[in-house]
């Protein structure tokens, strides 16, 4: 049973790295990542996932590669009842934002009983899965197996297992802050003059981004609006400003504050992404939320 499981995991990091990389991957790009694994136990794991249809197989340049091999709809309920069939297909509408365990009960018609033993099904055949919603803890909604959740459900690059990272966000603020100040100091005396030298001390949240990717700092791959999350909250605190070219792109620069930035602009609003939930009354509401209070006890 443990040998199982333990083959499983292995199988399941292979295609969670086989994702990632849409043009192929080799096998010394998956040693690399996955350093500790035996050759044996590559192969044989890869060799599986080859006669699953997880992975195809090419050749490039005399190179085995392996792309990931997302299953169709067709393919994935092959042999079912009926019954798995109606509830994969209402799964497969919901996309990434999923569909919950109720939603599915009354489209599907299906009892409870019935239901639970369905689900359990397409879970222990890896083409669906269960996921926690971020703005409620004991809500779970189901979508495909392959499918990365949407950041309604997920919360982004700022959760993790629906914790706040909180200390995640404040290295990215600072180290945004430090990529814009290098970008202005540099150009503090630009041979050019001054005004020169302020237009190009501006930066994309483009160029941020690539900073960031290129630190390494991140497990999580940053989208560009997450950079932007970051630089308006810079902005907000009086440490940047933002300006817009001609060609409608918005940029950012590092600032010296005159004054310290007031209390109301350090509010953990500015960089919370269910802001747009958040109201007196319902699941998400200022009187009720932990960083809030953190905040006030500061």
């Amino acid at each position: 049973m443990g040998e199982n499981n333990s083959e499983e995991a292995l199988k399941e990091k292979i295609v969670d790295i086989a994702k990632k990389y849409p043009k192929g991957i080799s096998d010394k790009e998956i040693k690399a990542a996955m350093p500790d694994l035996s050759t044996a136990d590559l192969v044989s794991a890869i060799n599986k996932l080859l006669q699953q249809g997880c992975l195809d197989l090419f050749n490039k340049d005399g190179s085995l590669i392996y792309k990931f091999k997302a299953q169709s709809s067709k393919q994935a309920v092959k042999g079912a009842d009926n019954e798995e069939k109606v509830v994969y297909n209402l799964i497969e509408e919901a996309g990434n934002k999923g569909i919950w365990i109720r939603d599915i009960r009354i489209r599907s018609n299906l009892a409870n009983t019935q239901l639970n033993k369905v689900l359990k099904s397409l879970e222990s055949k890896k083409l669906i899965k269960a996921v926690k919603c971020v703005n409620a803890s004991k809500k779970k909604v189901y979508m495909l197996y392959n499918l990365e959740p949407d950041r309604s459900i997920s919360g982004g690059a700022w959760y993790q297992d629906q914790d706040f990272e909180s200390e995640f966000v404040d290295i990215l603020n600072k180290q945004c802050l430090r990529f814009l100040q290098q970008r202005a100091d540099k150009m503090k005396n630009n041979p050019r003059g001054p005004i020169v030298g302020r237009t190009q001390s501006y930066a994309t949240a483009v160029e941020v981004q690539k900073y960031i990717t290129d630190l390494g700092i991140s497990n999580v791959k940053l989208e560009v609006e997450d950079v932007i999350t970051i630089l308006n909250t810079l902005v907000y605190d009086g440490k940047a400003e933002s300006s817009v070219y001609p060609d409608g792109s918005k940029v950012y620069r590092a600032i010296e504050s005159l004054l310290p930035p007031p209390g109301l602009v350090q509010v953990p609003c500015g960089i919370c992404p269910l802001i747009h939930k958040c109201c007196s009354t319902g699941l998400i509401t200022p009187q009720t939320c932990v960083y809030m209070n953190e905040w006030l006890e500061i």
